[in-house]
């Protein structure tokens, strides 16, 4: 008999956030008894139709919507790749970008997509469907589906977990986390975040970040 639960995390590959988040929930599956499945959203689907330029990018905004521009081309892949190969093709494509993007610091393009697609052993010439819009409708639905249960007012990572009823599911923003706790801090971490969100009417819990993403 098979008690594990499945836990789907949406992720864009751009995201440092959702890369830290990714690596803490691997350790979850290690130390708790869930296997987690990756789904592709996309930060720039959620920012159409916002011009408003972040922080970071005040003084550069061009830098900033061309980085808007190119993050089309790792989602778009990472959706081609699952509709060929199916989903659990995402797990190691993720950690592929991932590992390149965020602790590498690769700039995306070309050849940060062809290199992630031979280290997870699928072929550099899906790269091409980066700069195709054949893909779009599907990385629309599978944004949608990871956005619809918790709004439009919130980034990657988003997790949809089994809730504390039997058939139910619960979806959250979250958590953002840094670096990744490993071994059973991430079990009482996930613990924890399961206790809130399945709490019903429970929204929000934050403070002010005062460290950036850390890729130890």
């Amino acid at each position: 008999m098979n008690d594990r639960g499945t836990v789907d995390m949406w992720f864009d590959p751009v995201c440092p956030w959702a890369w830290v988040t990714s690596r803490w929930l691997l350790e979850v599956e290690r130390v708790r008894p869930v296997d987690v499945r990756f789904n592709v959203m996309s930060l720039a689907v959620l920012n159409e139709g916002n011009d408003d330029v972040p922080e970071p990018y005040r003084d550069r905004p061009d830098e900033y919507f061309e980085l808007r521009r190119r993050s089309w081309g790792p989602v778009r892949i990472c959706v081609a790749a699952a509709q060929a190969h199916g989903q659990g093709v995402l797990r190691d494509l993720y950690t592929a970008f991932g590992t390149r993007i965020h602790p590498g610091g690769q700039p995306l393009g070309d050849a940060l997509n062809r290199a992630a697609l031979a280290d997870a052993g699928l072929d550099p010439a899906l790269a091409a469907v980066a700069e195709s819009t054949t893909h779009d409708d599907a990385v629309r639905a599978s944004h949608n589906a990871g956005m619809k249960p918790v709004g439009t007012d919130v980034g990657t990572p988003v997790i949809h977990a089994p809730g504390p009823v039997a058939g139910e599911t619960v979806a959250f923003f979250g958590p953002v986390v840094t670096p990744a706790p490993r071994g059973e801090a991430a079990g009482r971490l996930w613990d924890g975040v399961l206790l809130v969100a399945g709490t019903s009417g429970f929204y929000e819990l934050k403070r002010s970040r005062d460290l950036g993403p850390s890729f130890d």
